[in-house]
């Protein structure tokens, strides 16, 4: 995947230009290109190709148009598949937001962890059925709320999941779903109460580092090691994006994150209400 920055923005439609006459050179060089996304406010746009080599890719870019990439990165086709999904495009080329009519996706996502608190200790403490079965009670809680609010799995970590979605409104609507849920459970089961940490942060593909939503990932999984058991912790981006949409946000302020060189703003999201939030 490779990332080109425009200042100023960028116009669609040249990129789609563009994007043909990538097409009818690469088989020279052995590369195709699947799809791209456009962010036209922002001026990037991110492509998507199979390539033997960096240099082919450039060398396709190059003689096709000359907008050779600012940054390209290597990436596993499943990694590719996980955060994004198997997005359709438009007769352009363009990538399309899942179940949308011939919407562009910009490629932002929001990814999102949940970590089960203590989780090391239940084998100690409950033996190996019971400690499986607890786990398996939060599995099954997550990926209901995944498949109910739009979100894909993109791993289990152990004793929580990593998940991406492309509506940022849709992860925190999971995430309030699954503590939800959770508190149910812990309310017809009080003798096996599970608590759950959960994170999330939204960006782009390519970012600082050479790897597919490589600042994403640390801040949302940095976001839920650092919120308190039952907390939903997401970036500040999160609770802007979310403006206007029901949602009600407590600014928690700026905390201090491993691997993080300044302090982060973040957000716990109020989700004990009975009420749900706006569609």
């Amino acid at each position: 995947m490779d990332i080109h920055e425009v200042p100023g923005g960028v116009s669609a439609e040249d990129v789609a230009k563009a994007h043909a006459e990538d097409v009818k050179i690469e088989d020279k060089y052995g590369v195709h290109y699947h799809k791209y996304w456009v962010n036209e406010k922002a001026g990037k746009i991110f492509c998507l190709c199979h390539a033997p080599n960096a240099e082919a890719a450039i060398q396709v870019h190059r003689q096709a148009h000359g907008m050779v990439a600012d940054k390209l990165i290597e990436i596993q086709p499943e990694l590719a598949e996980g955060f994004l999904g198997g997005v359709e495009v438009n007769k352009a080329g363009a990538a399309l937001v899942p179940g949308a009519t011939n919407e562009r996706d910009p490629g932002i996502r929001t990814v999102l962890f949940t970590d089960v608190v203590e989780s090391t200790t239940f084998t100690q403490s409950l033996g190996d059925e019971a400690a499986i079965a607890l786990l398996g009670v939060h599995d099954t809680i997550v990926r209901d709320a995944l498949s109910a609010l739009g979100g894909r799995e993109v791993k289990h970590t152990g004793d929580g999941i990593m998940a991406s979605f492309v509506s940022t409104a849709g992860a925190v609507r999971c995430a309030i779903q699954i503590q939800r849920e959770l508190a149910r459970h812990e309310e017809a089961n009080p003798e096996r109460p599970l608590k759950v940490r959960v994170g999330a942060a939204a960006g782009e593909p390519v970012e600082q580092h050479n790897d597919l939503f490589g600042c994403t990932v640390q801040l949302a999984a940095r976001l839920c090691s650092h919120a308190s058991p039952e907390q939903i912790l997401v970036s500040n981006a999160i609770a802007e994006l979310c403006l206007g949409k029901g949602f009600s946000f407590q600014d928690v302020g700026e905390v201090a994150l491993k691997g993080f060189d300044r302090p982060v703003r973040a957000h716990a999201v109020v989700w004990a209400s009975d009420a749900a939030p706006a569609a």
